[in-house]
């Protein structure tokens, strides 16, 4: 039994049983795949799979145990070579993160500047998704790091380390009839226009519908979008009163009038979620110290390596934050 044919196993299980493109995916010919798997099942005595003519039609009972060790053992060979790169100090490789657009465009690009400084042969591949869908990327093996945020609550996929506090910002064009002097708009006087925030806001759960209901208000979310860019757009185009995370407001954005969300409207975390039982590149950890200077990356490792319980310092706010990540 090798690695290669364990390898070639899984694949053929995440391409559903379609060896022509488990083949292409693993750089193999089919035949060569189909003949790894041949002598896979003859040194186990028994089939991986029901064939049907020569396509492969279901997993056995046997197949699916065997796949699923098969993978843990391919994630511990891979768990060795970096554990192996990290000791000879390697410098190049790459790092794969999921977060969202305001993560990508607004706080990432300084903070990765530094890692390309530090270490200018390693790629970095930035894959843009929703929260939920990043943490799928993550759990799948498809990311090293998911870089999300939630109201509060800890995310419960992977290892999750908080960067920094920040706030939603309410935004209007200048002479909207909510940019009053000396008057910072409330709950009430939001529920009264529509509002263009996070595609998240959709679902009942979301903090800000939360908020609204608290106080027997209903939001008119009249647009909503992943893209915090298109939300200042939309806002600019009088559609709607903006609802966003105060990272993604700057000082060139001149035509527009910011103030601080209600109270009622909670502050919201960032976090870096790291997968469990994989070990990461040291680059992948300077990022994460990058983005949370505040925490040693010494305990950082040692819980990764599950030899210390986590016990993170509180998040500095991003207004704090951003004065270190970009000096």
């Amino acid at each position: 039994m090798t690695l290669t044919q364990l390898r070639y196993l899984v694949a053929i299980a995440d391409a559903e049983l379609n060896i022509t493109l488990a083949a292409t995916r693993v750089h193999a010919t089919q035949p060569g795949l189909s003949k790894q798997l041949k002598q896979l099942e003859d040194e186990l005595g028994f089939l991986l799979f029901v064939r049907k003519g020569r396509s492969l039609e279901t997993v056995t009972p046997a197949g699916e145990e065997v796949i699923a060790r098969a993978r843990a053992v391919l994630a511990e060979a891979n768990n060795i070579r970096t554990y192996a790169a990290n000791q000879r100090r390697e410098s190049h490789g790459q790092l794969i993160l999921t977060t969202t657009h305001t993560q990508a465009r607004f706080v990432l690009p300084p903070a990765v500047a530094r890692i390309k400084l530090a270490y200018p042969q390693v790629s970095v591949h930035l894959q843009q998704a929703a929260e939920s869908d990043a943490l799928d990327l993550l759990s799948q093996g498809d990311a090293d790091i998911a870089i999300i945020s939630t109201a509060g609550s800890e995310p419960t996929t992977g290892i999750a380390v908080p960067l920094y506090r920040w706030r939603r910002l309410v935004l209007v064009p200048k002479g909207h009839p909510l940019d009053r002097a000396g008057k910072t708009p409330d709950m009430a006087a939001l529920a009264e226009h529509p509002l263009i925030s996070y595609e998240s806001s959709t679902r009942a759960s979301s903090s800000l519908r939360r908020a609204f209901a608290a106080q027997q208000l209903e939001p008119d979310l009249a647009l909503t979008a992943l893209d915090a860019d298109l939300i200042k757009t939309y806002v600019r185009a009088g559609l709607g009163v903006g609802l966003l995370a105060e990272m993604a407001v700057s000082g060139n954005d001149t035509d527009l009038r910011a103030w601080p969300a209600p109270a009622a409207i909670p502050e919201c975390i960032a976090w870096a979620v790291l997968p469990r039982d994989r070990v990461l590149r040291d680059y992948a950890l300077e990022l994460v110290h990058v983005l949370a200077p505040q925490i040693d990356k010494r305990d950082l490792r040692r819980v990764l390596d599950g030899n210390q319980e986590a016990n993170w310092p509180v998040p500095p706010t991003w207004e704090s934050l951003t004065q270190t990540i970009t000096s």
